[in-house]
């Protein structure tokens, strides 16, 4: 019979009364899921370690409070109320020996942020970006980095456009006092002065090579400040010590002089690129060393290799027939030669083993002095290789060639003058002549310093300097006189370098024409060149000038030598140097000029 859904109920219902009433009668502990067997030793283990935790903790409380870290909580205290603040000291200037100004500091403002704390409307961060000369993307870009507590927006930012972004009062927006480098002379001797960076240490020039004494040392200044920001005590820790002053040789007249001659050059000749270097003679001291391309050291965005590159000092080239004066003084000196020893350089070449040298016309006999003033190769490789390879190179070396110049000047390379030794019979011919040698300007002009002194050697310096310069003997006496009468020679009216003469005074130097060499090779493009002295009666300065790839006219006494003679006439004006030529020389020199 079947139950009731009634009777169903009411049996479940005491089913689960029954099994309620019995689970009430099993305590907590006994219920076999609950069941672990642990061991007793690792509670006494935790509770042990947690003591441990907890006397360590009131050691280093008490080792705090007892003052035995007083200097470490000290700091973290000071951290977040006092800041030491560095204070930039003044960059030395440098001047000419005149005392113009060729490089000076003005004070400028860093700008930064605290990306975080900026708070700006559109037309306030248009404004900053005009400021800042950036655009608005970059500096939006810029800020945006919030995870970064400090970035620079821009560094040495004149004083005035750092005072129109502080009345913006924009929240975040710093400055900070330091100093930027100006030039007043700008491209003029940029190549001797050099620049800094926005660190304002010096990265070429007279800024890089006296980095130490041009820079001084930093100040430091204590400041502490309250929960709004606001200074309530200053102190200075240590004061700036301002860098040193510096004196060049360098006479502002004579480098402006060089600098528009090289330029008038390069724009009639097409030319590459052009150097030119003017020193003392008496003193060795540098009066103007110009270099075109050049920069403006004051904007240094867009900064070219070719323009910065110094090609007075790192530039070298084979310096063709300015180098024959010292083969032939060198045969002067062994004895081999006197100046109206006559040479046969009749048919105009000479064959030396397999190859053929010659010269760009036929001369027939020619005394020595005859040789330099017309500028024989055939003439001087005979006087050369009746020396030793030896004898040769002891002269090249004893006037410079060879090494790097002591200039206290970056860059200055040694050029190249291979040993003796290694020299075949064709390559001491070449090498007499100016070829299968390299040299740099200012190795070359310094090496005429020997003819234009009375044989000594004089040393070349960028300071002004109050005493005389100390040379070193290279060659007699006897043998400089007799090549300085051959030099004058050389720019006479039977000379290759007519175009060098000056107005007033007498001079004397040697033109030089080579190919260049590119990839290993010769290619038909020029160097042409001129170095010379005056006044030869008693010469004050030595003037050099090298001209790179002239196009169309290409020899030195065609493209050089009248740059020589146009810096050299006012240099010599400038210094007020006497003239010692006589007047009939002036006739005959206009003359000349204007003879076709």
């Amino acid at each position: 019979m079947k139950k009731s859904s009634t009777a169903w109920a009411a049996d479940s219902r005491r089913a689960r009364k029954s099994r309620r009433e019995r689970s009430d009668r099993l305590s907590f502990s006994a219920n076999p899921l609950l069941t672990v067997a642990l061991p007793a030793w690792r509670s006494k283990l935790m509770l042990f370690v947690l003591f441990v935790c907890f006397v360590a903790l009131a050691g280093r409380t008490f080792y705090l409070m007892g003052g035995a870290s007083t200097d470490f909580l000290q700091r973290q205290g000071e951290a977040r109320y006092a800041r030491t603040l560095e204070i930039p000291a003044t960059r030395g200037r440098i001047t000419d020996r005149n005392g113009v100004v060729l490089a000076s500091s003005v004070p400028a403002r860093a700008i930064w942020a605290i990306p975080e704390d900026v708070d700006a409307v559109p037309e306030q961060l248009n404004t900053l970006a005009r400021l800042l000369q950036m655009n608005v993307s970059e500096l939006k870009r810029r800020l945006a980095d919030e995870d970064r507590t400090f970035v620079y927006l821009r560094r040495q930012v004149d004083a005035d456009d750092a005072d129109r972004i502080a009345a913006l009062k924009i929240a975040g927006i710093h400055s900070t006092r330091e100093f930027k480098r100006h030039y007043p002379e700008g491209a003029t001797n940029a190549h001797v002065i050099g620049f800094t960076n926005v660190e304002d240490r010096g990265q070429e020039g007279i800024e890089l090579a006296h980095e130490r004494q041009l820079a001084g040392r930093a100040g430091s200044r204590r400041v502490i400040k309250d929960r709004l920001g606001r200074v309530v005590e200053d102190a200075w820790l240590r004061e700036p010590l301002d860098g040193k002053d510096l004196a060049l040789s360098i006479d502002n007249r004579v480098q402006y002089i060089a600098h528009a001659a090289l330029k008038t050059a390069l724009d009639k000749h097409r030319a590459k690129a052009g150097a030119a270097i003017v020193f003392d003679v008496k003193t060795g001291e540098i009066l103007a060393l110009a270099n075109l391309p050049s920069f403006d050291p004051n904007l240094r965005g867009r900064l070219a290799g070719d323009a910065i590159r110094n090609r007075v000092l790192t530039d070298t080239f084979e310096p063709g027939s300015t180098m024959k004066p010292f083969s032939i003084a060198a045969a002067l000196e062994a004895g081999k030669i006197k100046p109206d020893t006559r040479i046969q350089t009749a048919p105009g070449r000479l064959t030396i083993g397999n190859r053929t040298i010659g010269d760009s016309k036929p001369h027939g006999v020619l005394t020595v002095e005859e040789v330099v003033a017309q500028s024989s190769n055939v003439g001087t490789a005979k006087i050369a290789l009746d020396l030793p390879a030896q004898t040769l190179w002891e002269t090249y070396t004893e006037v410079g060639f060879g090494q790097a110049p002591r200039l206290d000047f970056p860059g200055a390379v040694a050029g190249r003058l291979r040993p003796a030794k290694t020299w075949r019979p064709i390559e001491q011919a070449t090498i007499s002549y100016g070829h299968g040698v390299s040299v740099t300007l200012v190795q070359l002009a310094r090496a005429y310093s020997v003819f234009a002194s009375d044989g000594l050697l004089v040393p070349l310096t960028l300071l002004k300097s109050d005493t005389t310069a100390t040379p070193v003997r290279a060659i007699s006496s006897t043998t400089a006189l007799a090549m300085r009468k051959m030099l004058e020679m050389a720019v006479g009216p039977e000379g290759t370098a007519p175009a060098a003469r000056i107005a007033g005074y007498r001079v004397g130097g040697k033109t030089g024409t080579a190919y260049k060499i590119k990839n290993g090779q010769y290619v038909r493009e020029y160097v042409a060149s001129f170095v010379g002295f005056a006044p030869i009666s008693d010469p004050r300065i030595v003037v050099a000038v090298m001209i790179d790839e002239p196009i169309g006219a290409h020899y030195g006494g065609q493209v050089a030598a009248p740059v020589f003679a146009q810096i050299t006439a006012s240099a010599l004006r400038t210094l007020q140097v006497a003239p010692d030529a006589p007047p009939e020389s002036a006739r005959e020199m206009v003359a000349l000029r204007k003879a076709p």
